[in-house]
């Protein structure tokens, strides 16, 4: 195998990935992945002990101990685009051997759970609830740059084209379940199950309007009102089905779980996000010592 070129995976003057600035030892195989880089110190904060700590950009990164347990936390900032970043950059810490630039022969598999928050579609999701992204559903277009043949169309993506009639000048949706292991790990009594949407921006692109009028102005009625056996499109947010697809593409693991801030329906807020986001936090910790 021929060794990647500088220019395609490039590295720091101290041999750290350019991003991320991380060498391959300052991660651990599970990591948290929240977009918000004051929710790493949130999370920091339950660790019993820190061995490695960096930032750059919107990347902040701690990898500790939780109890027993080696985990990272690092922080992604907002959308698909940085998803891009992070998870290859990731992969390429864990699976590349960084003085030959080749593959290694043996791959790891990483956990990657998603901590993020997110706006309800359907009234019947309580605001400061939690919901596992059993599918996300990919709108943003990241994928297709990607070949993506383990991720063929399933029946659910085709099922909601035809019934949202999905414009043709925007990237096809793309439906990925999240790990069942994963997903069993987390999941719970206090815990809702759905189809997240990834949407590549915040105002429009989530059905949001300020000054600017929507292109389709019923499509998020459609959304909200699709459903697959027994599932709905629960929430939307701007990150898991990169997360779920290029997990899928590079053999790792993902789940992600949403701490519902908003509901979209019903058009009202938190009144204590921060208490919400904590509530979370603990959950999943609690969940991730048993990995």
């Amino acid at each position: 195998m021929n060794p990647i070129p500088a220019s395609e995976m490039i590295l720091n003057k101290d041999g750290s990935i350019y991003h991320l600035k991380l060498k391959p030892e300052h991660i651990a195989d599970t990591i948290l992945l929240v977009g918000d880089p004051d929710r790493v110190t949130m999370i920091v904060a339950h660790f019993d002990s820190v061995e490695y700590s960096v930032s750059n950009r919107e990347f902040t990164t701690v990898t500790g101990l939780y109890r027993t347990k080696r985990i990272s936390v690092i922080s992604t900032g907002i959308g698909t685009d940085n998803i891009d970043i992070v998870l290859n950059e990731l992969d390429a810490l864990a699976n590349i051997d960084f003085q030959t630039r080749c593959v290694k022969n043996e791959l790891t598999q990483l956990n990657l759970i998603r901590i993020g928050t997110s706006g309800a579609l359907q009234e019947t999701i309580a605001l400061d609830s939690f919901v596992m992204s059993t599918y996300a559903l990919a709108t943003d277009g990241l994928l297709q740059t990607y070949q993506n043949t383990s991720l063929s169309k399933s029946k659910i993506a085709k099922d909601f084209i035809t019934h949202t009639k999905w414009p043709r000048e925007r990237a096809e949706p793309m439906v990925i379940a999240g790990d069942k292991t994963l997903r069993a790990l987390l999941d719970g009594p206090e815990v809702a199950q759905g189809i997240t949407m990834t949407a590549n921006g915040f105002y429009g692109p989530q059905g949001r309007v300020l000054r600017l009028p929507l292109a389709c102005e019923t499509l998020h009625e459609k959304i909200a009102s699709f459903s697959y056996k027994d599932l709905k499109v629960t929430n939307l947010e701007m990150e898991t089905a990169g997360i779920y697809g290029l997990s899928k593409l590079l053999g790792h693991r993902a789940c992600s779980m949403n701490a519902i801030l908003a509901n979209r329906k019903l058009g009202i807020f938190s009144e204590n996000p921060q208490k919400t986001i904590e509530n979370m936090i603990a959950y999943v910790l609690e969940k991730t010592v048993l990995l």
